[in-house]
């Protein structure tokens, strides 16, 4: 018999800097230009089939940025297992804010062993030539503010967004390993975080912040 792990994932970050989109794009495979503001939650279920014996379904939860909903974040975030920040590169205030929202974070939710929800911080938009947040500056951040690590993401062009969710699925699999003694989650390999330039489109990193 299959044993089948739910997994609520957070999607949090600015207003406009991809959240919905990367959602619809990983659940769905779309990508859809039009901006439909997020009121309040928007949720979506993906059934990953990680094993023979062994299913995960993810509940996404993709969070408003607007400021009046930051009032609820502590709803919204109860019993998450992991984390997405998300930034635009052509937008430096959304980079500066995703501290605020990584602290937003860490201040209203842990897991249930007292420990921080693994937070992957994700620069969005790398398909556009104009940037404002250079790589030397998020690899500080995360480091600095104790990210699970990083990667330049392209919702439209799907670029790094199912590496990215592998990387994320494969830290929750060993956090329920060793929370649960779950002894078959044998992860099926997203590789390394990497993150992606005009310049080497295969330029890796490391998919942990060292600190």
């Amino acid at each position: 018999m299959s044993e089948e792990v739910l997994f609520k994932v957070i999607i949090i970050g600015d207003p406009t800097v991809g959240k919905t989109s990367f959602v619809h794009r990983y659940v769905n495979y779309s990508f859809r230009r039009d901006y439909k503001m997020t009121i309040g939650v928007d949720f979506a279920l993906k059934v990953i089939r990680w094993s023979d014996k062994c299913n995960i379904k993810l509940q996404l939860w993709d969070i408003a940025g607007q400021e009046r909903f930051t009032s609820m974040t502590r709803v919204y975030y109860k019993d998450a297992h992991a984390c997405i920040v998300m930034f635009d590169l052509t937008q430096k205030n959304t980079f500066q804010n995703a501290v605020r929202w990584k602290k937003d974070l860490d201040s209203k939710c842990a897991l249930a062993d007292g420990s921080a929800v693994p937070c992957l911080l994700l620069a969005n938009k790398c398909d556009l030539p104009h940037r404002e947040v250079e790589q030397g500056e998020i690899e500080e951040m995360c480091k600095e503010h104790d990210f699970l690590g990083w990667s330049e993401t392209s919702v439209k062009d799907y670029n790094m967004i199912e590496e990215s969710m592998n990387f994320l699925v494969e830290e929750m699999m060993a956090k329920h390993a060793e929370m649960e003694g779950f002894s078959e989650s044998h992860p099926q390999g997203g590789g390394p975080i990497r993150h992606l330039s005009k310049d080497d489109e295969s330029t890796e990193v490391s998919n942990r912040c060292s600190c």
